[in-house]
């Protein structure tokens, strides 16, 4: 459809980029297309299209493309990367800003990404730092909107993807977070569907700036997005 908004979504093997493609099935506002290094399991009806590429030939999809709007949900753990700083840089850093460049150079207008609670230059932390370099290092390159997203421990179902510590803080979040409140509601536990919700919502909005979102955020803006079911 001509009026449909066109997203092409980067990290579609993700647990946020599953959540993205499922919440556009049936959807005829917008027309997804996506990019991966390797095949991903697609939701049942949807519509898309899904380009399996080497990251060296990503740029060239951008250009083929040529979206309005991105969302990045790139992004590995500490221990797929085999604990290597050169490794984990590699996906989260690297190739994030790989393909952000490639999106601004195809005339991109809206770029969202999905980063991490805590993320900052300063933090000790070596995820949360690199989060942070990346965060500012998309801020460079001046998209007309840019959105970032902190959400804090995504709730959602990974095949074999959870370490144990990850997987006794989802149990325990609702809990937890019942006790997170003032400024450290933005660490509670926030479902994927709900910032998969919120990116789509995002990339609709034309308003040009850049934007930090937390999880209170991040679900104010999942509402804004229009049900199927309306109008």
């Amino acid at each position: 459809m001509s009026d449909a908004l066109r997203i092409l979504l980067v990290g579609a093997t993700g647990l946020i980029g599953g959540k993205v493609m499922e919440a556009c099935v049936g959807r005829e506002d917008m027309r997804l297309s996506a990019i991966a290094r390797r095949e991903a399991q697609l939701p049942k009806g949807i519509r898309m299209e899904l380009f399996v590429a080497e990251p060296a030939k990503w740029g060239e999809v951008v250009e083929a493309i040529k979206p309005k709007a991105m969302i990045c949900a790139l992004g590995t753990t500490w221990k797929k990367s085999g604990e290597d700083e050169a490794a984990f840089r590699a996906i989260d850093q690297d190739l994030v800003l790989s393909v952000a460049e490639a999106a601004k150079a195809q005339g991109v207008e809206r770029f969202v990404h999905v980063s991490s609670v805590g993320a900052a230059i300063a933090s000790k932390n070596f995820y949360l730092k690199v989060k942070g370099e990346v965060e500012r290092d998309l801020t460079k390159l001046r998209f007309d909107r840019l959105d970032i997203l902190r959400p804090g421990l995504l709730r959602g179902k990974r095949d074999n993807d959870r370490r144990p510590g990850e997987r006794i803080g989802i149990a325990a979040a609702p809990f937890v977070n019942l006790m997170l409140h003032g400024g450290f509601r933005q660490y509670r536990a926030i479902r994927a569907e709900t910032v998969a919700d919120a990116a789509l919502a995002l990339a609709r909005r034309a308003a040009r700036g850049r934007f930090i979102h937390d999880n209170d955020a991040i679900m104010r803006a999942a509402k804004t997005l229009p049900r199927l079911d309306e109008g």
